[in-house]
């Protein structure tokens, strides 16, 4: 299996959005196929609301859609652009908000696991949620594009808008807080000095 380098992937789905410019429908299903799990995966856990992530997920597209006639290949990364778009929905939500309630919003269940072991992930995603929802809007979206998404910093820079120091920044305060808020907590979520997680 040959696996597609950063440069080929962004130089894929440049393509295929230029085949849907042309007319192609495929082309759009091919590309909602590749982008969207990472999209609503980002928007949930900034916005810790599956039904809110499924919304700004498909807003994201749309805008894509209507502004293919446009694209010009090589000014940006088709998965950047769009990472942009949902971190600025997600802000314009979170900003709406009167309070961030936390909704109990867990992984699908894998049937292979115990009933134990589906529990302790669903206390662990809800503890990560939760240490998430509790960091500023900004942070939040640094630290989940960089540690869960897996994003570069000069990228992250890009979507959010600043600079990449400014990046780091965000990222170090995050992780930082997020440390604070979960500790205490390695026993009651199932980790001992044994496990590393």
């Amino acid at each position: 299996m040959q696996i597609e380098t950063e440069d080929q992937t962004a130089d894929a789905e440049a393509a295929l959005l230029q085949r849907y410019a042309a007319g192609d429908p495929a082309a759009a299903r091919l590309l909602a196929v590749r982008l969207t799990p990472r999209l609503f995966g980002h928007a949930q856990r900034v916005l810790g609301d599956a039904a809110e992530a499924e919304d700004v997920t498909q807003e994201a597209l749309l805008r894509l859609w209507r502004i293919a006639p446009e694209w010009r290949s090589g000014e940006a990364k088709v998965t950047t652009w769009l990472y942009r778009v949902v971190a600025n929905l997600c802000t314009d939500r979170l900003r709406k908000r009167v309070s961030t309630p936390l909704d109990e919003v867990a992984e699908p269940a894998d049937p292979a696991l115990s009933a134990h072991q589906r529990l302790q992930d669903t206390a662990r995603m809800d503890a990560l949620q939760a240490a998430l929802d509790s960091l500023p809007d900004r942070q939040r979206q640094a630290v989940v594009l960089r540690h869960i998404d897996g994003l570069a910093n000069p990228e992250i820079a890009v979507i959010l808008e600043v600079g990449v120091e400014a990046v780091e920044s965000l990222t170090a305060r995050g992780k930082r807080a997020l440390s604070a808020a979960l500790a205490g907590k390695r026993e009651a979520l199932g980790y001992d000095d044994e496990q590393h997680g």
